[in-house]
């Protein structure tokens, strides 16, 4: 396991390090401050941040990193404020724990965290999955109409139709219907 630890104080992040003892393999890499390339560089499995109170530029930097490279980040905070640990899960932080830095809790926080983060990227994959298939069948539904008024067919007719130039080209029919839709859109002049 590659644990990056970002803390200025080196005893605190030792803390971190304790915890983890008999996780093997283990590399952990200490930090005094968050630099996104450095954590890029060093690929870690799990982000951990320790820290007094988490400050709003901190929580932007992570929100900024996780978007580019999303990697499971685990917040000990000694303090927080209202508000921060909304912040900081939007930022991209998959446990916030305040006052409960122990070496005995830092293992099994860690697993939540990086179980809770491959849901959310799978749920996020998801998400994205079906929001293109809800796209595309939209596209399809226009392409049809397009067919529909265009060559006088009956709705399966004109869905048989993409769907043959789909399989005859090799292409999703979706893609087809796209397609189709932009070749439409010159003709009639809408496109330039």
């Amino acid at each position: 396991m590659r644990v990056l630890v970002i803390d200025p104080d080196p005893a605190r992040a030792a803390l971190v390090a304790e915890g983890l003892a008999g996780v093997d393999p283990l590399e952990v890499r200490q930090s005094a401050t968050f630099d996104a390339a450095e954590a890029v560089r060093f690929a870690p499995d799990v982000i951990v941040i320790a820290c007094d109170s988490p400050d709003r530029d901190t929580l932007e930097s992570l929100r900024e990193a996780t978007q580019a490279n999303p990697r499971p980040i685990v917040m000990f905070a000694d303090r927080s404020e209202p508000g921060l640990a909304e912040q900081a899960v939007r930022a991209g932080v998959a446990a916030y724990v305040v006052d409960g830095l122990a070496p005995g809790r830092v293992r099994s926080v860690l697993d939540v965290a990086m179980t809770r983060f491959s849901l959310m990227q799978q749920l996020r994959g998801d998400l994205a999955r079906a929001k293109a298939d809800l796209e595309s069948r939209k596209t399809i539904d226009r392409a049809k109409g397009l067919l529909m008024k265009e060559r006088g067919l009956d709705e399966a007719a004109a869905y048989g139709l993409l769907r043959k130039l789909a399989m005859d080209k090799g292409r999703p029919i979706g893609a087809v219907a796209a397609d189709l839709l932009a070749f439409a859109g010159i003709l009639k002049g809408d496109g330039s």
